[in-house]
This record gives structure tokens, C-alpha cells and sequence, in this order.
């Protein structure tokens, strides 16, 4: 089922993602060297509580993960790209972190990504797989607007990611979201133009370009959850929530400006 958003539930569409943008700067702002993976996810947990709002994550318990996630944000660092478990990691200097977050409030989920170097280093490597996915996420939010198609959005995301050069696996991709996390339709990161669903005014998907420098091949981590790349090479994940409306697509998941 494809859920529409009701025009009134609108404005708690875009409280929720500017939470999650909130929530996903502030926590950015203050990773650096030496930050330990348990302690952002405690930070993650403060700001969800102060704000009256839910983790989708800690009771989510989907077939490709191990048990309740258990924790509030998903951090995954260098090799790993999805899922990734909090645990007792402190960061080092030329860390590559991926930060993703979904939150409910209102009865409205929202759900971003932002991936990082943590310290003074910038690897080529890091940067150039960075730049990709936010190059690929800008693509697909302006292929998304009405009449357009699921596959516009993919083939937008798979011609800028192909472009740079990296291998696209198509098992994990964007989504619908709206009173629940995870909905139709699925929106992979590489697709044919004017195939698939139609937009439509109302539709809220989280749209999710990430790679893996050298292969498109998944292994999980002992810890049931964490995805990694089968060589070892790094990784990087960038994500928006949007809104369909009439005149294209609205990021709802930016952090408020001051």
C-alpha cells in the first residue's frame, strides 16, 4: 500500500524532518576524534526525548536484522554503509561516519542521512564518495515532482553514481515513509526513466543514493545488522526525506535555520 500524506498533516511532515535535520547537525557538530559510537547514540536519545518525539529504530525488527535494533541513530564508519550498530568505537582522525536517523512525531515519520570525515584529514577517496551520493540525492529530489515516475528518481540517482564511477547494488534504496518508517514504494538507485509508480501530491519518500568504492557486494556483520562492503572499501550514504506537492519536491528533513 502507498500511503498519501492529508494537506493538513503537511506542516507536522515538515516538523518532523526538521527534527531529524536538528538532530543529524547538532550530533555532526559535535563528533570529532575521540568520540565514542555509544555516545552519540545517547545524544541521538536526549534530543528524540526532549522533543516528544519516537525512535523508529529501537523496537525495529525487520527480516534482514538480527532482533530490535535496540538503539536511536545508526552509525556506521569506513566499511560499513547501512545498519550500522552503535557500539564501543571511539572515533579517529579520518574517519568516514555515516549518521542515519528516523524519528516519529505527530504521527509523522521523517528519515535522513549525512555521511562525514571526522577530524582534520580528507581523504581523496572519502570526499570523492561523499560528493557523489549528495550529487546523486540532489539529482533525485529534482527528478521527483508530479506526473513524474519512480524511475525517473532511480535514473537520476544510478546516472550520477554510474558517472563517478561506482558500482550501484539495488538490494537496499529509498522509500515511502509517512505514519510508519518503511513503505511503498521502493525507490532503487539506479532505474529506467517513466517506469514504475506515479507521483502524486502528497507522497513522502526518503530518497537514499549510497556506494561502496569498489563493489556492489553486502557482508553482515557478526552483530546481525551492520552492512559492510565485501572488499573493505569505504563507503558513504546520503538521504533526504521529501514531500511531493504540486510544484516538485520539498526536502522536509533540512535542520531549521537560525
Amino acid at each position: 500500500m502507498i500511503e498519501i500524506l492529508d494537506p493538513d498533516k503537511l506542516p507536522q511532515a515538515r516538523e518532523t524532518g526538521a527534527l531529524v535535520g536538528h538532530i543529524l547537525q547538532t550530533v555532526r557538530d559535535r563528533s570529532t576524534v575521540g568520540t565514542n559510537l555509544l555516545e552519540i547514540d545517547r545524544w541521538a536519545q536526549e534530543m528524540i526525548t526532549e522533543a516528544g518525539a519516537q525512535s523508529c529504530y529501537v523496537d525495529y525488527a525487520p527480516s534482514f536484522g538480527r532482533g530490535p535494533f535496540g538503539h536511536y541513530i545508526c552509525t556506521a564508519v569506513n566499511d560499513a554503509v547501512l545498519h550500522g550498530l552503535p557500539h564501543d568505537y571511539a572515533l579517529a582522525d579520518g574517519d568516514l561516519l555515516t549518521l542515519d536517523l528516523a524519528v516519529s512525531l505527530g504521527g509523522v515519520a521523517a528519515d535522513s542521512a549525512i555521511s562525514f570525515v571526522v577530524g582534520g584529514s580528507r581523504p581523496p577517496e572519502s570526499v570523492a564518495l561523499i560528493e557523489a551520493t549528495e550529487r546523486a540525492l540532489a539529482a533525485g529530489i529534482a527528478a521527483a515532482g508530479p506526473g513524474a515516475r519512480i524511475g525517473d528518481i532511480s535514473h537520476a540517482i544510478g546516472k550520477v553514481l554510474r558517472g563517478a564511477g561506482y558500482p550501484i547494488n539495488t538490494e537496499f534504496g529509498g522509500h515511502g515513509i509517512g505514519s510508519t518508517m518503511h513503505q511503498d514504494p521502493h525507490v532503487p538507485n539506479t532505474g529506467r526513466p517513466g517506469r514504475g509508480y506515479k507521483l502524486r501530491p502528497g507522497l513522502l519518500l526518503a530518497l537514499e543514493p549510497w556506494v561502496m568504492a569498489d563493489t556492489a557486494r553486502l557482508v553482515t556483520d557478526e552483530d546481525g545488522w551492520t552492512l559492510r562492503s565485501e572488499t573493505g572499501c569505504r563507503t558513504a550514504h546520503s538521504e533526504h526525506t521529501i514531500a511531493v506537492t504540486e510544484d516538485g519536491a520539498e526536502i522536509l528533513t533540512l535542520p531549521k535555520q537560525a
